[in-house]
């Protein structure tokens, strides 16, 4: 074993630009896919974790009070298929006419429980303590933190209760109430509803669940279940933003694995061909074939250990930002976001054994040869399929150099497919990146205007706010009349409940001139008439539902039904957006605070914004951005991701050339011994891999577009419009076609400088 690694490790010297080779290309392998695997991993086995750990509930079933006895609901745990139940607990609503603890006013559903613990939904205490009396309440804090013990003490107003004391902050993956209180103080609230929770023996699906459900409340009056929230649909919230991301950055790893498998399998060939009288050499020492084969494998193996060890490294390093960017704004609860230890561990084991597969099967060709013929081998120029089509190009009126050039890829057919091969993938590459940016960009794009978002002091309100000089309907005139205005539209934002989900939602409800807001629709119309709303992808994904169905909007005390009659291209997964007829019908009191005003082409902003704080000092207007992190984050990585790949392929081309140039040593000296330029040799070296190129560009584009299309159509928070999917036009493709032979330059210009420095003294020397 010790000769075996004396030989490997005198290969690992003589080759190391090969060995480098191979450890850069596995250690940015191993880092993209890396960053894939633990984005997959965080997207569930956080939720997983903290759900397992507070015995989360499969369901949460809320029943109607005056339909159903607590005792009944209490005898449903004794029911087939339930593991554990905890309840029934009084539910009920209420109405915060005001901002509270940085959150909008509107709907706060809140449960009687006598302590957090029990045999489902161990609900996590943050910060101070429960809520044990009359006029106490501890507030879910859904966000990562707390707002610190300062806040705790803070009186809660409802409309029409009772002032409610805030004694703690607790957290809940079964986010069963927006807060808890004692179970005295439910009582007085005079709860509507019970809520029962469930763990049943089956829970994987929602077919399941359903089925748990049904079997549970087999013996209650039909009607008086009123709604059931399944943790499923919050696994899928929680993933949204996550899953996102993970199709193209999946995408990326599966490419870099490919091309990596490519250049390896190119390198360790290259190797064996090129080493047959190293092979021969040793076989005549008395190594055996197994031996011989294992001085290849090792030869591999030290840079791909080393590789996948950095790759594993920088790969953790990164990938805690990249999660920081995907869960920004998601109510993770008692989850804690962090790299999971498995795709480390798939990693640092997975790649070096994936390069010594790859390495196998070249490595068996030295395995079987002869040594005789492997020591006889030598540098004479073999005749064969490559001098054919060189004799054959030699007769146009190519020059030279370019004839012999192009014809050299011929010569090792098997060595030129997978050098083609690599810079296919990484055509494949740069169009993907191509195409995602442009869609991005047509996405996020805007018509140019300049817009000034104007907040009232005190944020949404019902009722007016006393600190404002201008009533709503007043401010909105003013910032209508002032010079430079085009557009206003107003935008009132509360809380509201809707009738079977256990969980309030954010209600954007609009007026004005809300001709911005329609192209943001992809499916159905934006709503223009009471009793109509519209939402994104993620907001009807989770809570069921689609254009034309009716959902039951409640607040303060009223409901009204609304259609939702419009998909968005993306949106809050907690949000949906309707009018101000459908405002009216729930508070004709409602005072929006915020507006967003369009300035004419050439306004003064400057001078817009002093007039709007002259007009009244309770107004805070700011120029408006483009809010493209989602943008500028996929754009970004799959930037570094692109030149990562692009890095690689071209290293299997520079590969590529080095083993020619290598084996053609002698070749080169009598060419330029005949008259052949320094010049003319970059030509014929540049030559040859040009032709792969160009080939590998009119194979990758296509790939490209496809795997381009299969992105856009799976990313679940965002439905691209048609429009913006259509980013292939004619100048963008011929720039594209460059792409292949920009890859075969780089990788081949190095070789190729050296082939060309190559003097004929050398040679004959080496010969």
């Amino acid at each position: 074993m010790s000769a075996v690694w004396r030989a490997s490790r005198a290969a690992v010297k003589r080759r190391r630009l090969q060995t480098f080779v191979i450890g850069l290309v596995v250690l940015c392998s191993t880092t993209t896919i890396l960053l894939g695997l633990g984005l997959l991993a965080a997207a569930s086995a956080p939720f997983d974790n903290a759900f397992a750990q507070q015995r989360g509930a499969h369901t949460v079933a809320t029943f109607d009070a005056s339909k159903v006895s607590s005792a009944r609901l209490a005898a449903t745990a004794r029911r087939p298929g339930v593991e554990a139940a905890a309840g029934p607990f009084g539910q009920a609503v209420l109405e915060m006419p005001e901002d509270w603890l940085w959150m909008p006013a509107g709907s706060l559903s809140v449960v009687g429980r006598a302590e957090p613990d029990g045999p489902v939904d161990r609900i996590h205490l943050l910060e101070g303590r429960w809520a044990t009396a009359p006029g106490e309440i501890v507030i879910n804090w859904p966000i990562a933190g707390t707002p610190g013990r300062d806040t705790l003490g803070t009186e809660l107003r409802p409309r029409g209760g009772p002032a409610l004391t805030v004694v703690g902050f607790a957290t809940s993956m079964s986010k069963t109430a927006g807060g808890w209180v004692s179970p005295e103080q439910m009582e007085r609230l005079r709860p509507a509803t019970r809520q029962m929770l469930y763990r049943f023996s089956d829970a994987a699906t929602e077919r399941e669940l359903r089925a748990g459900l049904s079997t549970a409340t087999a013996r209650l009056p039909a009607d008086s279940l009123v709604t059931a929230q399944t943790y499923l649909a919050l696994k899928r919230a929680f993933a949204a933003q996550a899953d996102a991301y993970v199709p193209f950055m999946t995408l990326f790893g599966v490419l870099g694995l490919l091309i990596s498998v490519l250049i390896v399998g190119n390198v360790v060939s290259g190797a064996v061909v090129s080493g047959h009288r190293h092979i021969g050499v040793l076989k005549a020492l008395g190594f055996t074939p197994n031996q011989v084969m294992a001085v290849y494998l090792t030869m591999v193996s030290v840079p791909a250990v080393i590789g996948c060890v950095l790759g594993t490294l920088i790969g953790n390093a990164a990938t805690g930002p990249i999660l920081r960017v995907a869960f920004a704004g998601i109510d993770t609860g008692g989850a804690e976001i962090g790299t999971s230890w498995w795709p480390s561990v798939l990693s640092l084991a997975g790649m070096p054994a994936l390069v010594v597969v790859t390495a196998l099967i070249p490595s068996v060709r030295a395995h079987r040869l002869p040594a005789a013929q492997a020591i006889t081998a030598g540098s004479s120029p073999r005749t064969g399929r490559g001098l054919r089509v060189q004799r054959r190009l030699g007769g146009t009126r190519l020059p030279r150099a370019v004839s012999l050039g192009l014809g050299r890829p011929f010569a090792r057919p098997g060595r030129s497919l997978l050098t083609m091969a690599a810079i296919v993938l990484g055509v494949t590459t740069v169009t993907l990146t191509t195409g995602l940016t442009s869609t991005l960009l047509a996405f996020v794009d805007d018509d140019g205007a300049t817009r000034v978002r104007v907040e009232a002091a005190g944020g949404s309100t019902v009722g007016g706010d006393t600190a404002r000089r201008l009533s709503d309907r007043q401010t909105e005139q003013r910032l209508r009349s002032l010079p430079g205005a085009d557009r206003v539209t107003v935008r009132g934002l509360t809380r509201v409940s809707l009738a079977g989900h256990t969980e309030p939602v954010y209600a954007n409800f609009y007026r004005g001139d809300t001709r911005d807001l329609a192209p943001h629709v992809v499916d159905g119309h934006w709503p223009d008439r009471a009793g109509q709303a519209a939402a994104g992808p993620a907001f009807l994904d989770q809570h069921g539902l689609s254009v034309g169905d009716r959902i039951t909007v409640l607040l303060n005390g009223r409901q009204t039904p609304v259609t939702i009659v419009g998909r968005l291209s993306d949106g809050n997964a907690k949000a949906l957006d309707s009018n101000w007829q459908t405002l009216r019908r729930l508070d004709s009191s409602f005072q929006a605070a915020e507006y967003t005003v369009r300035l004419t082409q050439g306004a003064d902003v400057r001078k817009y914004v002093d007039a709007v704080r002259a007009a009244d000092p309770a107004l805070r207007p700011s120029v408006l951005r483009p809010d493209n992190t989602v943008a500028t984050t996929v754009v970004g990585f799959s930037s570094v991701f692109t030149v990562l790949l692009t890095v690689v392929a071209s290293l299997g081309v520079f590969n590529t050339v080095l083993l020619d140039i290598r084996e053609r040593r002698r070749d080169l000296g009598m060419l330029k011994s005949i008259g052949m330029t320094p010049r003319q040799v970059m030509t014929m070296t540049m030559s040859s891999v040009a032709a792969l190129g160009v080939v590998g560009g009119l194979l990758g584009i296509p790939l490209g577009i496809v795997a381009h299309r299969l992105v856009v159509d799976h990313v679940g928070v965002i439905v691209f419009p048609e429009f913006t999917k259509q980013v292939w036009h004619l100048p963008q493709l011929a720039a594209l076609m460059l792409a292949g032979v920009t890859i075969a330059a780089l990788g081949a210009l190095i070789p190729a400088r050296s082939a060309a420095r190559l003097t004929i003294a050398k040679v004959l020397h080496n010969e």
